[in-house]
């Protein structure tokens, strides 16, 4: 079994933190942003430098390919460039560095491939400058319409087609990625349990499936000194109530289920006034659907109307359950005991591009420990070691895969 260079893998990921760096270790690299442009202008000269072959689609997702000896469809690694604002210096970028090492690993050691290996930067998968997350493999499988898409808009009232356009990575739709044998992302995990377990790797199954709602209470604004309690009709009191019950009533459901009041909005958010409005978010994940549906019959099992307040509830948005590729997690499996590193199933909380992915491509993830589970912050943090544990697992997979999708044994 091969071994990837954990020297190597380093200098690379102190290399890309350089693109966006702030002040306390993180990175800011908005997507198509000038930070973004630079870290792929140095991707694309790090694949240039390979020999891999590189192309460019209309939506700035850029692919680097070796050729193997027969033209089926590539096994295709990577994730994203791109990062939230203050965000750190592993998630997405380390699935597109593992999967240079692998390809440098492969290339000193003169491996000769079956199949072409592929690795992908998809642009937009954080949605931190236009929304939605996952904007281009969203596009690729078919999920959003390119057309709106290209209209979405930043804070600063550009759109992603005008950042699209002054990137220089606009290339054209006929490089899109429309097959490939297999994808594979590695990412840091984003979470806390690997690392509190003592696990080295994680074999993601899938990601889980979630539901989001919003919650509005109306009241009536008033003078906070002069109006007596009896005689109120306080939404956030309520409000207090609501959280509450949903809290305790959630808590009954089961033990994997994970659920967050992410936003609290009130009106008019002054402390001399009663308010009169109350919006706050519910949400809520789990892999299996009939948890969700419990979730949302304790959602509409708030009231219409407690007193003088009245209660609206709205679904945003929902997503199901995605599995990922059972033969591919097997395969993850397997290079893990080849290796001796410890490893566990597991189920993604977070959206990926694999999510996308799997639905026209047997997809699969691999995990590596996130220090005290931090991410989308500057204090995220994974070890070296864990980083290129991961490479060898993404490497390894990645050579029995092309073998027996050569022998077209793969996903039997």
């Amino acid at each position: 079994m091969y071994k990837c260079n954990e020297a190597r893998l380093k200098e690379s990921i102190v290399m890309f933190s350089r693109f966006g760096a702030t002040k306390n270790g993180g990175v800011t690299r908005l997507s198509l942003s000038a930070e973004d442009v630079q870290a792929r202008d140095y991707f694309y000269e790090c694949c240039r430098e390979l020999g891999l072959e590189i192309r460019v689609d209309d939506l700035a997702n850029m692919y680097a390919t070796l050729p193997g000896k027969s033209d089926l469809p590539p096994i295709v690694m990577g994730s994203h460039l791109d990062s939230v604002v203050k965000g750190g210096r592993f998630d997405g970028v380390l699935g597109i560095l593992t999967a240079l090492e692998a390809i440098k690993t492969i290339k000193e050691n003169d491996i000769e491939l079956d199949v072409p290996l592929t690795i992908v930067n998809f642009t937009n998968e954080e949605g931190a400058r236009f929304e939605p997350s996952m904007m281009s493999s969203g596009i690729l499988s078919k999920k959003f319409d390119k057309q709106k898409m290209m209209q979405s808009t930043d804070k600063d009232g550009v759109t992603f087609k005008q950042a699209l356009q002054k990137s220089g990575y606009e290339g054209d739709e006929e490089n899109r990625l429309k097959e490939a044998s297999a994808y594979i992302e590695l990412h840091i995990e984003q979470g806390p349990v690997l690392e509190a377990e003592q696990i080295e790797i994680g074999v993601v199954e899938g990601v889980l499936g979630m539901v989001c709602y919003e919650i509005r209470i109306f009241g009536e604004s008033n003078h906070a000194g002069t109006t007596p309690m009896k005689m109120r009709n306080d939404p956030l009191f309520l409000a207090n109530k609501c959280i509450t019950k949903l809290i305790e009533d959630l808590a009954k459901v089961d033990d994997e289920l994970v659920y967050t009041i992410g936003r609290m909005n009130v009106t008019p958010n002054i402390h001399t006034v009663i308010p009169d409005k109350v919006v706050f978010t519910i949400e809520a994940r789990h892999k299996q659907p009939e948890k969700i549906r419990k979730v949302e019959e304790i959602i509409h099992s708030l009231p219409a109307e407690s007193g003088e307040c009245k209660i609206e509830k709205e679904k945003l948005w929902d997503r199901d359950t995605v599995h990922f590729d059972s033969s591919i997690c097997n395969q993850i499996e397997q290079a893990c005991h080849g290796y001796g590193y410890s490893s566990k199933r597991l189920y993604s909380g977070a959206g990926h591009d694999a999510q996308f992915m799997a639905s026209y491509i047997p997809s699969a993830m691999i995990f590596v420990p996130s220090i005290k589970g931090k991410s989308h912050c500057e204090e995220e943090e994974t070890t070296f070691e864990d980083c290129v544990k991961g490479a060898d697992v993404l490497l390894e997979t990645v050579l029995n895969l092309q073998t027996k999708i050569a022998m077209k044994e793969a996903f039997i």
